[in-house]
C-alpha cells in the first residue's frame, strides 16, 4: 500500500518538484530501498534521466533520450552545432575574395560541378551527425537569404555568421545573458548599417558598372561587359535574368516593350506561319478582367468588332480567358477575313492578375472592362480600347511595343509600384513588383550563357 501511494504521488507531481525531491530524501533517510520507486518512475524517458541526476547529485549536462529524439542542452548543444557551423563556413570561405579557389562538388548524376559561388557550396553540404547538421542549416539560411535579397555576398555573409555565432557562444559560456547578447548584436547591426550608408558610393557610369559586374563575375571581364551593356539597355528599373544559352557564346537579349508570359490562346490566330507568330501594326487593344464566353446580339463586344471591321483595324484581346461562343466567333472572323484579331490570356493569378491588367491598360491607354471598376461589357465602345505601335505574340509570350498610354499616368503608376516595393516585407512580393516596374519601364534583358 505504501509503494502504491508513493507511485501515485510521483505520477501526479513533476519529477523535479519540491514534493518529488522531499519523497526521495525521505525514502533515502529512512533506509528504504529506492529500487521499487525508481522502477515505477523510469517508464518516462525524461523522468528517468532527471531522477538519475537527482539521486546521483550530478551537476553535469543531462542528455535526454526521448522516443526517436536526442536532446542536448547548454554548452554541449552549442559546441556540437558550432562544429557544423565551422565545417560549413571553412568550406565556403575558400571561395572568398578575388583569390578565392574553386570547389568541386560530386553530383549524384552527371559529372562533378565546379563552382566559386558560396551559396551553391553551402547548399550541397550535409552531415550525418544531426547536431552538426542543425548548425549548418542555420548558416545555410543566412546564405540563402542574402542570395535572395542581394544576389551576391553569400560567402561574406557565411563568414560573418560563423564569427557572430562563435563569439556569441563564448560570451554565453562566460556567463552573459543570451537576451542581453541579442540586444547588443541588434544595436551593433544598426550602427554598422548606418556607417555603411554614409560611406556608400553610388555608381551610374558604364565603366563603374562594368568594374563592379566584373568583380561579381569572379573577374570574368567578358561577363562584366555583358552585364554592364544589359544594365545600360534596360535602365535602373529594368530586370536582368540569366538562362542557359543554346550556343557556345554568351549573348544578351534585350526586350523593348511590355512583355508578359502568355501567348495566343489558339494557333489559328497566327499571321506568320513561318515564324509561328502573330504580328500586328498599330493594333487596338481590349483589356477585360473576366472571361469572355458568350457573344450576344447587341452587346458591346459585337458593336466594337463591327466598327473594327469597317475601319480595317487589328485587335488584340487580353482577358482572363476567351472560350466557348466568343472564341468561335473570333476564329470564324479571323479565318474568313473579317477581322484581324488575336486573343491572349491575362498574366498572373488572383489579385496579381488584376494589377497586371491595370498596368497594361495604363501602358496602352485602354480602360479595363470590369464591373468593379464601373465598366460593363454591355457598355463597351471603341473609345475604351487602347493602342500600341506594334505587338508580337508567340505561343508563350506577348510583347507590346510603344503603348499609347499617357506618359504621366505611366510615371505615376511606376512611382506607386516603387513605394509598394519599399514598404513590403515579402521577398516574393518585392520580386513581382520589380518585374512590373521593369515591364512599365520597357526594360527586360536576358543573358544567355554558352
Amino acid at each position: 500500500f505504501f509503494f502504491f501511494v508513493v507511485f501515485f504521488l510521483l505520477r501526479v507531481f513533476p519529477p523535479l518538484s519540491p514534493f518529488f525531491l522531499f519523497v526521495r530524501s525521505f525514502l533515502f533517510l529512512s533506509h528504504i530501498p529506492m529500487l521499487s520507486a525508481s522502477a515505477l518512475v523510469l517508464r518516462s524517458g525524461v523522468a528517468r534521466n532527471a531522477l538519475a541526476a537527482s539521486v546521483c547529485g550530478s551537476t553535469t549536462q543531462v542528455r535526454y533520450l526521448g522516443k526517436g529524439r536526442d536532446i542536448r542542452f547548454g554548452s554541449e548543444a552549442r559546441n556540437l552545432m558550432l562544429k557544423g557551423v565551422d565545417t560549413l563556413a571553412d568550406s565556403v570561405a575558400t571561395t572568398l575574395g578575388p583569390k578565392g579557389r574553386n570547389v568541386v562538388i560530386e553530383k549524384s548524376y552527371g559529372g562533378p560541378k565546379i563552382t566559386k559561388d558560396g551559396v551553391t557550396v553551402a547548399k550541397e553540404i550535409d552531415f550525418q551527425d544531426k547536431h552538426m547538421n542543425l548548425g549548418a542549416q542555420l548558416v545555410k539560411q543566412v546564405a540563402s537569404k542574402t542570395n535572395d535579397v542581394a544576389g551576391d555576398g553569400t560567402t561574406t555573409a557565411t563568414v560573418l555568421a560563423r564569427a557572430i555565432i562563435r563569439e556569441g557562444c563564448k560570451s554565453v559560456d562566460a556567463g552573459l545573458n543570451p537576451m542581453d547578447l541579442r540586444r547588443g548584436i541588434t544595436s551593433g547591426v544598426e550602427a554598422v548599417l548606418e556607417h555603411i550608408e554614409k560611406v556608400t558610393t553610388k555608381i551610374s557610369d558604364l565603366q563603374s558598372i562594368e568594374q563592379v559586374a566584373t568583380i561579381s563575375a569572379n573577374n570574368d571581364q567578358e561577363l562584366g561587359k555583358l552585364i554592364a551593356s544589359a544594365m545600360e539597355a534596360v535602365g535602373p528599373d529594368g530586370v536582368i535574368t540569366v538562362k542557359d544559352g543554346k550556343t557556345l557564346d554568351n549573348v544578351v537579349e534585350v526586350t523593348k516593350g511590355f512583355k508578359f508570359d502568355q501567348g495566343m490562346i489558339s494557333p489559328y490566330f497566327m499571321t506568320d506561319q513561318k515564324e509561328q507568330k502573330c504580328k500586328f501594326e498599330n493594333p487596338l487593344i481590349l483589356v477585360v478582367e473576366g472571361k469572355l464566353s458568350h457573344v450576344r446580339q447587341g452587346d458591346g463586344l459585337l458593336r466594337v468588332l463591327e466598327e473594327i471591321r469597317k475601319s480595317n483595324r487589328q485587335l488584340l484581346i487580353i482577358a482572363e480567358n476567351v472560350e466557348g461562343d466568343a472564341l468561335a466567333t473570333l476564329l470564324l472572323n479571323k479565318m474568313h477575313g473579317g477581322i484581324q484579331v488575336c486573343a491572349v490570356k491575362a498574366p498572373g493569378f488572383g489579385d496579381n492578375r488584376k494589377t497586371n491588367l491595370v498596368d497594361i491598360a495604363i501602358q496602352t491607354g485602354a480602360q479595363v472592362v470590369s464591373e468593379d471598376l464601373g465598366l460593363k461589357l454591355d457598355d463597351l465602345d471603341i473609345s475604351h480600347l487602347g493602342n500600341a505601335k506594334s505587338i508580337e505574340i508567340t505561343k508563350d509570350d506577348t510583347i507590346i511595343t510603344e503603348g499609347a498610354g499617357d506618359k504621366q499616368a505611366v510615371e505615376d503608376r511606376k512611382e506607386l509600384i516603387r513605394d509598394l516595393h519599399e514598404t513590403t516585407t515579402s521577398e516574393y512580393e518585392k520580386g513581382k513588383l520589380k518585374e512590373r516596374l521593369a515591364k512599365l519601364s520597357g526594360g527586360i534583358a536576358v543573358i544567355h550563357c554558352g
